[in-house]
């Protein structure tokens, strides 16, 4: 489904042209898949190239919304580390190389998809919830010099070690998260609840049990350690992360201020978000970094996504899959950020595919297929030449 949409997308781009006439570094290139390594995919290639250089640099004379420089702090580092690996270990370019990490991430993400998915509703739900992701509105970057592929390859697969209660496995794949993207918050976040409720449940089970030998998954290394550790180990390469950056400016909430100033992007309570769709709904566009087209796109994914979610409360999923999506959906919608950009920051929200795929199981499965690959056709456009040419991705 994927490499549909993805030849869709590059000939949409060499049949118009647009972007040898934009700069290489937004939306623009020689090549057509010159375009994949643009925007934040030209940050991560300067990064895998030349490391940090974390700075607060004042733009002269500002006194708007943009009053510091972007710098390379704001992208976070294994993406850029994996990039640079492979590259030594290839020859491969940095577009190259991103593209290998990116497009082999994808197919661990879209495994872990199905696993979890499977695991609720079957293996031919699994399959239409993997396939459900490659098309969806933000999956244009999933095969580009972007890091959402290998976020929510770990996450995925760190819902589904939480749910086996494999709780070190867990701890460690949201510590890569956290290296990842910043999203990784909601992911940790989730994991200390769904451990805290174990906890919980496992202190009154022994209350139950009495004077009684405790079984073996009642023991404390197994019930009470390893959840713990797994709390422990999680958080630390997103904490790591942001407070190596905070020290090198010089002020531990450096990475926010910049995030501020420099991109404009902040935590507002959702305000941005209503001021959108508001002025989407009357056809209008006076809000900060509109992008029509885009927009109407991203405004469509909240509300499909706002639809999907009592339809997933309804399913009653394993807890660390409710509270991450709620989780994530709450600081993508509640941050001052592109519009635009909404419907790839839910590429996270992957448990938001498991009613429609829980729904498309009784399809036989060519029609499945057929159902999916119109889709894919459709998202060399939505999901990939309007991000990338029309908005900003």
């Amino acid at each position: 489904m994927k490499l549909v949409g993805f030849c869709v997308f590059m000939y949409l781009l060499d049949s118009s042209g647009d972007f040898r006439r934009k700069n290489p570094r937004f939306g623009g290139g020689a090549h057509a898949w010159d375009v994949l390594a643009t925007w934040d995919g030209w940050w991560y290639q300067q990064i895998a190239a030349h490391g940090y250089h974390p700075a607060l640099v004042p733009v002269r004379g500002a006194t708007g919304l943009i009053t510091l420089e972007g710098n390379s702090a704001a992208f976070f580092p294994l993406y850029p580390a994996l990039m640079r690996l492979v590259s030594s270990c290839t020859g491969l370019g940095l577009l190259g190389a991103g593209l290998v990490v990116s497009v082999a991430a994808s197919f661990v993400a879209a495994l872990a998809i199905y696993a979890v998915t499977a695991h609720i509703s079957g293996r031919r739900a699994g399959l239409a919830a993997a396939g459900l992701w490659a098309v969806w509105p933000g999956s244009g970057v999933e095969w580009s010099g972007y890091s959402e592929s290998l976020y929510v390859a770990l996450a995925a697969w760190a819902c589904y070690a939480v749910m086996r209660r494999n709780w070190l496995t867990a701890g460690l794949l949201t510590c890569a998260a956290g290296l990842t993207r910043p999203t990784a918050t909601a992911l940790i976040g989730a994991l200390a609840l769904v451990a805290l409720v174990d906890l919980v449940r496992h202190r009154r089970a022994l209350r139950r049990l009495g004077d009684r030998p405790a079984p073996k998954w009642a023991r404390p290394r197994d019930a009470v350690l390893r959840p713990v550790a797994a709390v422990l180990i999680a958080p630390i390469g997103l904490v790591g992360y942001l407070g190596w950056v905070g020290h090198r400016m010089g002020d531990y909430g450096g990475y926010f201020t910049l995030q501020d100033k420099a991109w404009a992007h902040s935590f507002d309570y959702g305000r941005h978000t209503v001021k959108v769709l508001t002025s989407l709904m009357v056809g209008h566009y006076d809000y900060l970094y509109a992008y029509p087209h885009e927009d109407v796109i991203a405004a469509g994914t909240v509300l499909l996504a706002l639809i999907i979610l009592p339809l997933l409360f309804r399913l009653r999923p394993p807890l660390v899959l409710t509270v991450s999506t709620l989780l994530t959906m709450a600081l993508v919608l509640g941050s001052q950020q592109i519009f635009g950009n909404v419907s790839r920051y839910l590429l996270p929200a992957f448990p938001l595919l498991i009613p429609c795929a829980t729904a498309m199981r009784r399809l036989s499965l060519p029609v499945l297929c057929a159902i999916l690959t119109i889709a894919a056709l459709a998202s060399g456009s939505y999901a990939g030449y309007v991000l990338f040419e029309v908005g900003i991705p």
